[in-house]
């Protein structure tokens, strides 16, 4: 049988790492025993929500932007790489669109070159201004081509082409 890798702690990738989500999911992989590496440009995400992780000796943060390819051995990629909110997402919608394709195809080029698993996290923004709350998934999407929630929808196709073909 073939060892996948040398080490015996999962090297953990999360893309996204200073958010909100991707700074506590970094906190619970750590918990469980992994090595983390927490991947992030500091466009929404802060430093301050990682800030206690950087002295614990398997966490490495590493200040880079999933538009550009990187070369790491990791066993999994959690890709939470992406401004979620309106507010953020419109400030840049070239920039927003950019990490959201070229990431995506970024971090699957990595996991396949690595032979990794990956998961594709998206934003609720997706399904748009839904007429209840909260949304179940039987729901479908409320989407509106020209409001401000039209960038996401246009993203989640893309996702779903990249990652099902």
């Amino acid at each position: 049988m073939a060892v996948k890798s040398m080490h015996l702690q999962q090297r953990i990738l999360v893309t996204g790492g200073s958010g909100f989500l991707g700074s506590h999911l970094c906190e619970r992989l750590l918990a469980d025993g992994a090595n983390v590496l927490c991947l992030d440009n500091f466009f929404t995400g802060a430093r301050t929500n990682i800030e206690h992780l950087l002295d614990h000796k398997h966490f490495e943060l590493i200040r880079h932007d999933v538009t550009f390819p990187i070369y790491l051995e990791i066993d999994q990629i959690y890709n939470l790489a992406c401004p979620a909110s309106p507010i953020h997402y419109q400030h840049d919608p070239v920039q927003t669109t950019k990490t959201s394709v070229h990431g995506a195809i970024n971090m699957l080029g990595l996991a396949k070159r690595v032979k990794a698993k990956i998961l594709q996290a998206s934003t609720s923004e997706v399904y748009g201004d839904p007429d209840q709350h909260p949304q179940t998934d039987s729901q479908g999407a409320q989407v509106v081509d020209i409001a401000a929630f039209a960038l996401t929808p246009a993203w989640m196709k893309r996702h779903r082409t990249l990652h099902y073909g």
